[in-house]
């Protein structure tokens, strides 16, 4: 009995972190995604082209993830996990209302790419503390609630711009009243870390050896990972096709990428559900659907942009729940913020430099940027099935 008793408090404490560290991504990304909602249309207003677009949102995803290595690294050597996420979340939130006091598309997209820099710091120790809660619950489960409370601010944050576009048409408000949800944002962060100051305690398995090195199937994994980062397009671009092609008008771009984030959380939170069951073959079925959003946003026009925007919408909850609770899976607990930092940083590679070809591919055809993506996502196939079939997931 004591032991059940001790285990029901495990889960709840487990629980209540999970949902703690989601509220303030709720609040952390009401800020930034509202940010990113109109950072295409933003750049354009400032003179930037789809090339440079392309290449800001493709520089901005590779230094938010291809830098997440070494701050990855330095979590798991220095054991600072909640030093190194609030220094990061700080860079991450302040860098938004920042942007309003932008005057070229130069300076704005140092102050994006400033942005990702700060989540390249904070991911890695916090996904590995996340990861240590999600078991006690199921990791799929786990990383689905996180995401889906993460993805109310994404819902929220680009109504919010929409409706001061609306109201005021001007950017650079939009920007300065981001400082408030950023504030909040700190402040549950900072309570959180009051709360639960040692959370990995919270995940009592014992699992190999920290020592040992990271497993092949962790490599054939990134691999994958690299493959579906390299075709996946950054929603900068697809906006700027949405304003370029004349499909959505300006105020409701915002609008279009909320619903997206509505998709992506109750997605999350299926798929996490669905991988604690099945395991790697849900990952596999998505990506192979997911791969075809890019027909259906770019060469088909208004009439397929709803069911492109929504397996988009779905590779997107897949990436932020399923994908990460399989790393978890792969990498011992000792060093999980390593491996996790070196997966998302093949990721941001991958999609930097995907990203930068797709602009550039999108000036001369968008039917050859749609057949770039979808080739290079399907790619990831089979990968994904040498791991499936060579490690399955020890929570199947």
């Amino acid at each position: 009995m004591a032991s059940l008793n001790a285990s029901s408090k495990s889960r709840s404490a487990a629980l209540g972190f999970l949902v703690l560290l989601g509220v303030v991504s709720l609040f952390a990304d009401l800020t930034y995604e509202a940010a990113r909602s109109i950072t295409g249309p933003f750049l354009a207003s400032l003179g930037a082209g789809a090339a440079a677009v392309g290449a800001v949102a493709g520089a901005g995803e590779f230094v938010g993830y291809g830098l997440r290595i070494a701050f990855g690294f330095l979590g798991d050597r220095t054991g600072r996990y909640w030093a190194i996420t609030i220094v990061g979340y700080a860079v991450n939130l302040l860098a938004v209302p920042a942007l309003a006091l932008a005057g070229c598309w130069e300076v704005a997209a140092g102050l994006i790419v400033a942005e990702r820099l700060g989540k390249a710091v904070r991911t890695p120790a916090r996904d590995a503390m996340l990861s240590c809660a999600a078991r006690q619950v199921g990791r799929g489960w786990g990383f689905g609630i996180h995401e889906a409370l993460d993805q109310i601010g994404a819902i929220v944050g680009p109504l919010f711009v929409a409706v001061v576009l609306a109201r005021r048409g001007s950017y650079a408000v939009a920007f300065a009243v981001l400082a408030i949800p950023a504030a909040i944002a700190l402040s549950c962060l900072a309570a959180a870390r009051v709360i639960y100051p040692q959370p990995q305690q919270l995940d009592a398995g014992t699992g190999p050896d920290g020592g040992e090195p990271l497993r092949p199937g962790f490599w054939i994994y990134t691999a994958a990972a690299a493959c579906l980062g390299l075709g996946f397009a950054d929603y900068a671009l697809v906006a700027f096709h949405m304003k370029a092609a004349a499909l959505v008008a300006d105020r409701l771009i915002p609008v279009w990428y909320a619903a997206a984030m509505a998709v992506d959380a109750l997605g999350a939170l299926a798929l996490g559900r669905l991988y604690d069951r099945y395991g790697l073959a849900v990952l596999i079925g998505v990506a192979a659907a997911t791969a075809w959003s890019a027909p259906l946003v770019f060469p088909l026009g208004a009439r397929f942009l709803w069911l492109g925007l929504f397996l988009w919408a779905i590779g997107m909850g897949a990436q932020e729940s399923v994908v990460r609770a399989v790393v978890a899976e792969l990498v011992p607990r000792e060093r999980r913020a390593t491996g996790y930092g070196i997966f998302n940083a093949a990721f941001g590679l991958a999609w930097f430099a995907g990203s930068a070809l797709m602009g550039w591919l999108y000036t001369f055809s968008p039917a050859v940027l749609a057949a770039f993506s979808t080739a290079s996502q399907l790619s990831a196939l089979p990968f994904l099935y040498a791991v499936m079939r060579a490690a399955r997931p020890a929570n199947r």
